[in-house]
C-alpha cells in the first residue's frame, strides 16, 4: 500500500510553506513543480500523496512510470536511517534543484537528469517586443492579427469560466483529444480553483468572441510558471498575442518559465521557438549503494 494520503485542498498551506523555504533565494532558477497548486491540480495524473511526519514528503509517479519523494525538507540534515526508510519503495527524489543539489555529499548521494524534465526560462522581454531575426515570426503573427481582427482581454476570474470552457473544448475538439485525456481535467479545475490556488490570468476575445486564456502563477520575485495556456487554433498568432499581452500588463514578471516538454517533439519545437535563455534541471536524488 501507498504511503500517506490523497492530496487534499487542506494540505495546501503546509506544503507551500515548506516548499517556499527551499526554494527561497533560487530566483529565476526555481523549479515549475514543487508548488502546491501544481502538485495538486496533478494529483489523479501523479498519484501524488502527502506523506507527514518528521521528514515529511509528496510521493507520486513521475511521466515516466518511476515512484518518486518530493522532500519537503533538506535532505542533508536528515539521518541516513531516514532516509533509507522513506526511499523504500521509492525510486529516488524528485525534483531538486541545482541549488539543492550543491548542499548534498556526493559520498552519500549521486544524481541525474534528464533533459525531458527541464524547464524553460525566458526573458519576459522576449515576449514584449519579440525583437530579432529568431523571433521575427512571432512579431509578425502578432501584428497580422491585430491587423484583421479587434482584441480585447480581461483579467480572468471564475465568472468568466462559461467563456473559458468552451475555448478548452475548441482546444481539445483540434488536437483530436476526448474528454479527460490530454490536461484537460487539470485546467478545467484550475479555471474554476484560480483564486484559490493563486493562478491569475487574461481571458482573450477575438471580435468579441472568446479566443484564448492564460493562467500563469509567481514562483519567485519577477518570475512567472506558465501553467496553462489555451487558444482557438483558426485565430492565427492567439498565442504570441496572448504572452505579449500578459508580460505588457504584468510589469511586474521579469522571468516566464514554460515548464517541460516531456520529451514530447511537438512541445521541444515550439518551447525552443520561444528562444528560451535557459534550460533548468530538474534532478533526481538516490542514496549511494554501499
Amino acid at each position: 500500500m501507498r504511503p500517506g494520503v490523497p492530496l487534499s485542498l487542506d494540505h495546501g498551506a503546509e506544503i507551500d510553506a515548506a516548499l517556499f523555504a527551499l526554494s527561497s533565494g533560487h530566483g529565476e532558477r526555481a523549479l515549475s513543480d514543487p508548488l502546491f497548486s501544481n502538485l495538486y491540480l496533478f494529483r489523479h495524473v501523479h498519484d501524488y500523496r502527502f506523506v507527514p511526519g518528521p521528514f515529511a514528503c509528496i510521493s507520486g509517479r513521475t511521466y515516466d512510470g518511476a515512484q518518486h519523494l518530493l522532500p519537503l525538507f533538506e535532505l542533508q540534515r536528515a539521518p541516513i536511517q531516514a532516509i533509507r526508510e522513506l526511499l523504500h519503495g521509492h525510486d529516488f527524489f524528485y525534483p531538486l534543484a541545482s541549488s539543492q543539489i550543491d548542499a548534498l555529499d556526493p559520498a552519500v548521494f549521486e544524481w541525474t537528469s534528464s533533459r525531458d524534465d527541464a524547464d524553460y526560462l525566458y526573458p519576459a522581454t522576449h515576449f514584449r517586443h519579440y525583437r530579432g531575426t529568431a523571433l521575427n515570426k512571432k512579431r509578425n503573427l502578432v501584428k497580422q492579427l491585430l491587423s484583421a481582427h479587434a482584441l480585447t482581454a480581461e483579467p480572468y476570474a471564475t465568472d468568466r469560466i462559461g467563456d473559458a470552457l468552451p475555448v478548452l473544448a475548441g482546444w481539445m475538439k483540434a488536437k483530436g483529444k476526448v474528454a479527460g485525456e490530454a490536461d484537460e481535467i487539470a485546467c478545467t479545475e484550475a479555471l474554476q480553483l484560480a483564486a484559490r490556488l493563486g493562478l491569475q490570468g487574461f481571458l482573450h476575445r477575438v471580435d468579441g468572441e472568446p479566443a484564448g486564456f492564460v493562467l500563469a502563477q509567481a514562483i519567485q520575485p519577477g518570475v512567472w510558471v506558465m501553467r496553462f495556456a489555451k487558444g482557438l487554433n483558426r485565430f492565427k498568432g492567439i498565442y504570441q498575442h496572448m504572452f505579449q499581452h500578459f508580460c505588457e500588463a504584468m510589469p511586474e514578471v521579469q522571468w516566464l518559465n514554460f515548464e517541460q516538454d516531456m520529451g514530447l517533439a511537438n512541445f521541444r519545437r515550439t518551447k525552443l521557438s520561444y528562444q528560451p535563455s535557459a534550460l533548468i534541471p530538474k534532478f533526481r536524488v538516490r542514496l549511494r549503494v554501499r
